[in-house]
């Protein structure tokens, strides 16, 4: 369980295509605690870590998650969203996150305001009856709120702050991203169908 706080941007500085399959990814954050076997977020995908060094750890990706998640388009340099798992006693300040991805998502506009960044998203079918407007969504592990809510697409407005402790500032137009719904969401809606 995750909060969608970004701790740290990781760099993946080399994958192995062998069986499993291996992304190392670098990162400024603090490893000591992070054990063997602990779940991670990258950008939006909980993935367990297999090995770690003192500035890196390792994490093996199925054939599953490659098919329903961007991962499969990560490369050596690909910038991450990285969390820790959640912690008894640690702050819930996002929303509650799984880091199980429901699809992905195009990012289809892209407009800088004065104070913040609107952030216009495709919206399939799939996700389309979970998502409202004031509601949580993640994105690339980020939790944030859905500004407006049109026929086949959604907008999300972020601060300064997140353009620059997240990878969001990056995204440019045709950009894919993985995509969560609320969890409550996905509950409410099992129970009343």
């Amino acid at each position: 369980m995750f909060t969608g706080i970004t701790e740290n941007i990781g760099v993946i500085k080399s994958i192995s295509k062998r069986d499993p399959i291996a992304y190392n990814i670098e990162t400024n954050m603090i490893l000591k605690d992070v054990k063997i076997g602990s779940s991670i977020m990258c950008s939006g995908i909980c993935l367990t870590i297999v090995k770690k060094t003192k500035k890196s750890f390792y994490v093996n990706l199925s054939e599953e998650t490659l098919k329903v998640t961007t991962a499969k388009n990560w490369k050596v340099g690909t910038k991450v969203n990285l969390e820790k798992s959640l912690k008894v006693g640690d702050e819930i300040a996002g929303h509650f996150v799984s880091g199980h991805v429901d699809g992905i998502t195009e990012l289809e506009e892209k407009k800088v305001l004065k104070k913040s960044t609107l952030l216009n998203f495709a919206l399939s079918k799939k996700i389309a009856k979970f998502i409202c407007e004031k509601g949580s969504v993640t994105i690339d592990g980020v939790s944030l709120t859905v500004n407006t809510v049109f026929k086949n697409k959604f907008s999300i407005n972020i601060i300064p702050h997140t353009n620059k402790v997240t990878t969001l500032g990056k995204l440019k137009k045709g950009d894919m991203v993985n995509i969560e719904i609320d969890i409550l969401a996905r509950y409410i809606n099992k129970s009343i169908n």
